[in-house]
C-alpha cells in the first residue's frame, strides 16, 4: 500500500492520499486548507488517479479543499451526515468567525456528488477496503477509516481529530463532547491491536500500542473512569 501524507494549510492538517501502489487509483483523505496543490504534487509523482475524497469530519481545517479536488478530477466526498452541513458554512461550525482574510482564500461549498458515510459501512474504493466507524465528540459527524490487517501490513487507522499521537481532539466547539469523545476511545479504539498504525489529522504517526501505554485519555478510558476525571488537553 502506498500513503503518501503532508500537513497543509494555516492549521498544518494532515492530508493522505492512498492506493494500492504507485500508478493506480487512489482515495484522498481529509484535504484541507491549502492542500490542492500538495495534492496535485502528490498524483504527479505517484501517477495515481483519484476515484473519491472522504473525510473523517467536517471542519474547515479538513476540508477546505474539497470542492478544487472533487471538481478538478470528478470525484465524490464522503461525509458522514451530521456534519454534511460544516462544507457550506464552516463559521457556524466553529461558534465563530475564522477571519475574512482566510476566508477569501476557501471555496466555501458541496462538490457536485456527496455520498453520506454510516457508522459500521465497508467502503471498497480504488480497488481497497475501508471500515467506517462513527465517532463523534470532536464533532458529532466524526469519523474514522481504517484498513485491514495482512500478513504483510499491519492495519493503518486514520483517526481524524478522535485521536493523537498523546493526546485527543478538543471538544469545546460546537458539537464537541468529552462524554462523547471518551466513548468513542472505548468503543473505536481500544479494541484495536497494538500493532495498529494511527495517521491522525494532525502530527506524527503513532500506533495503538504506544497510545495505550503513554495517552493519558487511552489509560483514562482503560481504567473505566468518566469525564470528571478527563485531562483537560486535545487540538
Amino acid at each position: 500500500m502506498l500513503i503518501a501524507g503532508f500537513p497543509a494549510g494555516a492549521w498544518g492538517t494532515n492530508c493522505y492520499v492512498v492506493a494500492p501502489a504507485a500508478g493506480e487509483e487512489c482515495v484522498i483523505i481529509d484535504p484541507g486548507h491549502q492542500a490542492a496543490q500538495g495534492v496535485e504534487e502528490t498524483l504527479k509523482k505517484h501517477r495515481l488517479k483519484p476515484v473519491a475524497v472522504v473525510l473523517t469530519h467536517g471542519h474547515i481545517d479538513h476540508v477546505a479543499s474539497v470542492v478544487p479536488v472533487c471538481g478538478a478530477h470528478d470525484v465524490p466526498a464522503w461525509i458522514h451526515p451530521a456534519d454534511r452541513y460544516m462544507m457550506s458554512d464552516p463559521e457556524k461550525a466553529l461558534g465563530r468567525s475564522i477571519g475574512m482574510p482566510l476566508m477569501g482564500e476557501l471555496t466555501v461549498g458541496e462538490p457536485d456528488d456527496v455520498h453520506e458515510l454510516t457508522d459500521g459501512a465497508a467502503l471498497k474504493l480504488a480497488g481497497m477496503d475501508f471500515s467506517v466507524a462513527h465517532a463523534p465528540g470532536h464533532t458529532k459527524g466524526s469519523v474514522t477509516f481504517r484498513t485491514p490487517e495482512t500478513s504483510e501490513i499491519p492495519s493503518v487507522f486514520f483517526s481524524g481529530d478522535l485521536l493523537f499521537a498523546g493526546s485527543i481532539g478538543r471538544t469545546d466547539l460546537p458539537g464537541g463532547d468529552m462524554d462523547e469523545m471518551l466513548a468513542s476511545l472505548t468503543r473505536v479504539v481500544l479494541p484495536l491491536d497494538n500493532s495498529t498504525v494511527v495517521l491522525s489529522g494532525h502530527g506524527p504517526q503513532t500506533t495503538i500500542g504506544q497510545e495505550r501505554a503513554t495517552n493519558p485519555y487511552l489509560r483514562q478510558v482503560a481504567s473505566g473512569l468518566g469525564s470528571e476525571q478527563a485531562p483537560r488537553r486535545g487540538m
